[in-house]
């Protein structure tokens, strides 16, 4: 086997540990990475050094989780992470261990990983593969296995069960079948996790290339409706029509074709849609409705993103895509239509929306919607972007202490004023003068009161 590319910073620590007559390894996924034929990204160590020798050996060292053994070294840019050869105790709260001790060689410390592929160690700096678990055939095989006995690695952390799921996804791997049988058996333990845990493993779903794979293992498994039970619901409710899914295959597909780089549109994509088996029902002809899907859906998007602790403006931007997904464009709109659809939305979220809705119409049909769609929009809206500038109420060519000088009181009234300026505005921009607006302004004044 040929020599990895090892970042020379990390080499150098590796020469320090060395000096002092300490075993160093790298560890975790950067070996992972490395065997696989990819980049590291994150240099981490393990070491028979306990803490204080390591911070004895290197100017700058943060103690970041020293009673469980790890510091992290600073040193030419790098933070590296070094740990202790550890064992751990029983998992009485299948979070956390409840003991921890040092342990004497690297395959103690390999013993305790969660997978095969996570459980190999690289001895620096002369690069010699430790995997007593045949990690790198897994590796090879493209195959995600627990370190001995799955029922036993899941107990000790209720969130490995997800990271399994998410590394299939991820690496595009399979989980090997006693592994994959574990899962539901290990749901009363998952289910104990702390959500910020869980939610940042579905971000890293969601960050991958095709995330139904993972909901399509979660669902498999009864992870889905562990945490996602409105998905779940999805499940086996028909659109007909056009639509060739059932709605949970539609949300996923959507997902799917939605940029992965965008979390936001991402999560509306697979959302967008949850309220449906709330609103389904047959008009007299004896087809299927969703009449205000998108209303219940973004009120019931709210709920699972809160619950899953998103930030609160990741949920109000995600939550608005949906609430404005249901347009209907066409040629014959007016200039003025569009200039309602661009305040509606709002400029910033635009390009969200329009990604949405090539998802949206890609799960629809499950194959990619043409190159140009949504191209004669996006073109009107340029234009109208390029000449019109008054697209919200700050933009009017008056504001609240004009009206006040024609003696029109501060309050609702005024405010019911302006809008009807900006109604005024985006119906003929040419409207949008002092001159105009204040004679307008007078006569809704005297209209009113």
């Amino acid at each position: 086997m040929g020599k990895f590319h090892i970042h020379p910073a990390v080499l150098e620590v590796a020469r320090i540990f060395k000096q002092h007559h300490k075993e160093v390894f790298l560890v975790g996924g950067a070996v992972r990475d490395l065997v696989r034929g990819k980049d590291a990204k994150d240099w981490d160590l393990a070491t028979n050094a306990k803490p204080g020798e390591v911070q004895a050996m290197f100017r700058r060292v943060i103690p970041t989780g020293i009673k469980h053994g790890t510091v992290t070294i600073l040193y030419r840019g790098l933070s590296i992470e070094t740990t202790t050869f550890r064992t751990e105790g029983t998992y009485s709260d299948g979070r956390r261990p409840d003991t921890i001790r040092f342990a004497n060689t690297i395959e103690e410390d390999l013993s305790r990983r969660d997978f095969s592929m996570n459980a190999l160690a690289l001895e620096l700096p002369e690069q010699r593969l430790v995997d007593p678990y045949d990690g790198q055939a897994d590796i090879k095989k493209r195959i995600i296995r627990c370190v001995g006995e799955a029922a036993e690695r899941f107990s000790e952390d209720g969130l490995r069960p997800l990271r399994a799921i998410r590394f299939a996804a991820q690496l595009q791997f399979s989980i090997e079948p006693n592994t994959l049988a574990a899962i539901p058996l290990a749901l009363p333990i998952t289910a104990k996790v702390a959500i910020e845990r869980v939610r940042d493993e579905l971000d890293k779903i969601l960050g991958s290339e095709q995330p139904s794979q993972a909901f399509r293992l979660m669902e498999a498994t009864g992870m889905l409706s562990l945490f996602l039970p409105e998905l779940q619901a999805c499940r086996n409710v028909e659109q007909k029509g056009f639509h060739q899914f059932d709605v949970l295959d539609h949300l996923l597909f959507s997902c799917d074709a939605a940029p992965r780089d965008k979390l936001v549109v991402r999560l509306a994509a697979l959302l967008h849609d949850i309220g449906k088996p709330a609103v389904r029902a047959k008009d007299e002809l004896g087809i299927w409705t969703f009449y205000r899907h998108e209303e219940v859906s973004t009120n019931m998007a709210r709920d699972i993103l809160s619950r899953l602790k998103y930030p609160n403006a990741v949920i109000d931007q995600v939550c608005h895509l949906i609430s404005v997904h249901m347009f209907h464009y066409d040629d014959s709109w007016t200039d003025a239509a569009v200039r309602r659809f661009i305040v509606r939305v709002g400029e910033a979220a635009l390009e969200d929306l329009l990604d949405l809705r090539r998802a949206d119409t890609w799960g629809t049909f499950g194959k990619e919607p043409p190159a140009g769609l949504n191209q004669s929009l996006v073109d009107r809206v340029h234009r109208v972007l390029a000449k019109d500038k008054a697209l919200s109420i700050k933009d009017l060519a008056v504001n609240g202490e004009d009206l006040a000088q024609l003696g029109i009181p501060r309050g609702p009234l005024m405010g019911r004023i302006l809008k009807e300026l900006f109604e005024t505005v985006l119906d003929d921009p040419g409207q949008n003068t002092k001159e105009t607006l204040l004679r307008i302004a007078q006569r809704l004044h005297e209209k009113l009161t």
